[in-house]
This record gives structure tokens, sequence and C-alpha cells, in this order.
């Protein structure tokens, strides 16, 4: 039996640096014909983002997808708002899914000037994202971007990459707010997931190797460090960028014991979300909760990126592809990952 490895479960071992300044450590990164100066897109979920977070990201280079739990007019209405909130050059996403009105809704899109779309669904590794892909990519202008996914395996990468994808969209499962592992049993670690479908790149073939996105665990900037060094190019998050000023859902409560500021945080498949976008409860694989308020998200991103780039110093990398090919893995035991803790806390 595979054995599958999460992050907790992994260190990358410092390696000599001749880096003098985390300042000189280079994070850009590009998706084909577009380029971003951080490996940072932002989950299109409905209390993560929206155009004001779509404009945070593109502020700072890195990339916002507007979620697609709402009608056709209101996503229309969404890059129409973040347009108006960038003077600056800077690119947005925008969510669609693989059935239905899918493609009304890329044509309203596209017709807005989106280029890079999000074909957003929780198995990516099926048919309707097949037929999608291939519709899609025979129906659109050399100019547009998809991003596929969600996938685990190796298999599912090839695929997707045969089908038309731009960039594949990698986890099952791992999301802070899923429960899909524990109700269907099926999911892969994502670090494991990313490892192995890092390793189907086919150098000479370049439509065999779309980028990778991993996508959920990421518990912390150590998480997402590991991540590029296993082989992905970007990382989305959701609850790292949640509950600041930029997120949907603004609503806030304190919570009487403590007097703190909260904001709502739901996963796409929990029961309020489906409730809230489709009327509608189908299989509920998600949770909702809230989360500590957080202030401007270009803090949040200051100090993530801050962190990334110690990360690349301690491999003595200088850019991504060299983390990638510097970095040594090794495997830590539960007593190391306490060690490797603020261990004083669990006193």
């Amino acid at each position: 039996m595979k054995k599958a490895l999460s992050f907790d479960d992994v260190l990358l071992e410092p390696q000599y640096s001749e880096i003098e300044s985390r300042d000189d450590v280079d994070l850009s990164v590009a998706m084909g014909p577009f380029n971003f100066e951080i490996p940072i897109i932002a989950a299109p979920m409905d209390t993560v983002c929206g155009p004001e977070m779509a404009a945070a990201m593109a502020s700072r280079g890195g990339l916002g997808i507007l979620h697609r739990y709402c009608s056709i007019e209101e996503q229309v209405d969404m890059v129409k708002r973040f347009n108006d909130l960038t003077a600056i050059t800077g690119e947005v996403g925008a969510a669609i899914g693989v059935t239905g009105d899918y493609y009304e809704r890329f044509c309203s899109l596209a017709w807005k000037g989106v280029k890079i779309f999000c074909l957003d669904v929780a198995h990516g590794h099926h048919v309707n994202v097949k037929r999608a892909l291939k519709f899609l990519r025979a129906n659109s202008a050399d100019n547009i971007h998809f991003i596929a996914g969600n996938i685990a395996t190796a298999q599912a990468y090839g695929d997707l990459a045969e089908w038309g994808a731009d960039v594949v969209r990698i986890g099952v499962g791992s999301g802070s707010l899923c429960t899909t592992r524990t109700q269907t049993g099926h999911g892969v670690p994502t670090l494991q997931s990313v490892m192995d479908c890092a390793k189907e790149k086919i150098p000479l073939l370049t439509w065999r190797n779309p980028p990778i996105i991993s996508d959920g665990g990421h518990k912390n900037s150590g998480d997402i460090v590991k991540a590029l060094a296993a082989g992905a190019d970007f990382v989305m998050l959701g609850s790292m960028l949640a509950g600041t000023d930029e997120a949907p859902g603004s609503t806030t409560f304190c919570q009487s014991d403590d007097g703190k500021e909260y904001r709502f945080y739901r996963g796409m498949a929990s029961r309020e979300a489906q409730e809230g976008w489709r009327g509608s409860v189908r299989s509920i694989e998600g949770v909702s909760t809230k989360i500590p308020y957080k202030g401007s998200v270009k803090d949040i991103l200051d100090i993530i990126e801050m962190r990334i780039r110690s990360g690349l110093s301690l491999a003595g990398a200088q850019n991504i592809k060299e983390l990638q090919q510097k970095a040594k893995f090794i495997k830590q035991t539960s007593a190391g990952a306490i060690e490797s803790s603020a261990h004083i806390l669990r006193k």
C-alpha cells in the first residue's frame, strides 16, 4: 500500500546559501503569457475572493479568482467593480462551472475582458470537466487561459493537460473547511499529490507541463514553501486570506467571552453556503465557522511574502525553480512535528 505524505510529515533541510538578503529572492512566476510577482492565488470562495480581494491581489502582483456562487449578472458586476478599483495593470480570474449555464457565464465574463478562467469543481478528473474543457478550448480565443481541477493524482494531471487545461489545480479534501475525506473516504494529502503530479511533467512536451496550483492544507507559510519545493508553481489560499477587510461577507460579531471581532468563513459545500447560493442542499462536504478579524489583506500578504523569501534563502535558492532543484525533504516523526512548533505553548 502506498504511503502519502502531508505537510506536517516533512521538513526541508537547510542548504548552503549565498543569499545575503531575502530581498534578493525572486518570487515571480509565469502562467502562460501572464506574469505574477508572487505565487499566491486567492481562492474562489464567497467569503474569500470578491472584487476587493482580487484588486488587492493584483496590486501585490498576485491573482484573485472571483467566485461563481452568484448570478451571471452579479459576477459580471464584480468584474466591473474590480476594473474600477484598479487603475493599475492587473489580471483577474473568474470561476465557472462545467454544466448548466457555464458557457453563457464564460461568454459574459470574457466579453468584459476576463482572460483567466477557473473550472471550479470538487472532482476535476471527471467526464463533465473533460467535455467542458474540450468545448471551451474549441470555442474560445487563443488568449484565454483555463485553470482546471481539483484533482489528486498524476493520472488526472496528465489527463487534464491532454483535455486542454493550461493550469491544473491540485488538492482533494484538504481545505480547512472541507469534510470530503470523512464523508466519502476519498482524498490524497495535497503535498503528496503535488509531488506525484510534478513527476508527471515531460520536459520535451510543453502541453504536458501545465503549471501546478497547490490548493488546500496550507496552515502557514512553511507549508507554502514546502508546496513550492515539491513542484507547485502557485498556492491557492482560503483561510489565510479570509477574515480580512477585503474578503467578502463583512458581517462581524463579537464573541461575548473574549470581546474579539470575528468574521464568517464557510466552505462552499457547507449547508449554509449551498442554501445561500443554490437555495437547496445536496451532499454536505464542508462546514462553516468564524475566524478572527485580521485587518488588511495587504499586511497579511507582506508577512507571507517575507516568510516565503526566508524559506528560499534557507534553501540557498534565488527563485522558485532553483528551490525545486535544491530542495531536500526529510521525514519527521510525530515528536519532530512537536519540536517544530512553538512547543513551550504545550506546557
